[in-house]
């Protein structure tokens, strides 16, 4: 048996840049800092279309803001679900090399034990 070392294996998806980039917008999603960004820029969109009558460029009832929300859950979701898709195969991918390892360590330790018997023995016919 060959001494090799454990690796993982790669995702069959790659490291395409459209999946780290999806992976990417996914993680930042999922931050703090983007909802405190976000409501920010909600409550400024609305208090300016709301209150400042001179700087309305979408008067209530806000169907831009509306039409961007959309927008970005349409582009949200999917990409959300191709991060998940690809973090799911990187951790199958990695249980199967960590089941395979563990495979070759117990294939390892038999045959060391069965050495070692043998030893035993032949010390024991000594």
């Amino acid at each position: 048996m060959s001494a090799r070392h454990h690796r993982h294996d790669t995702s069959p998806f790659g490291s395409d840049r459209f999946g780290c980039a999806a992976e990417r917008f996914a993680r930042l999603f999922g931050t703090p800092r983007f909802i405190v960004a976000q409501t920010g820029v909600v409550i400024a969109w609305i208090a300016v279309n709301g209150a400042a009558v001179a700087l309305r460029f979408d008067p209530y009832p806000f169907i831009l803001l509306n039409l961007l929300f959309s927008t970005q859950a349409a582009y949200a979701a999917p990409l959300i679900l191709l991060a998940q898709t690809r973090q799911a195969d990187r951790e199958r991918l990695t249980a199967e090399a960590d089941a395979r390892h563990r495979e070759e360590i117990a294939e390892r330790h038999s045959e060391m034990l069965r050495e070692l018997r043998a030893l035993v023995a032949e010390e024991g016919h000594q």
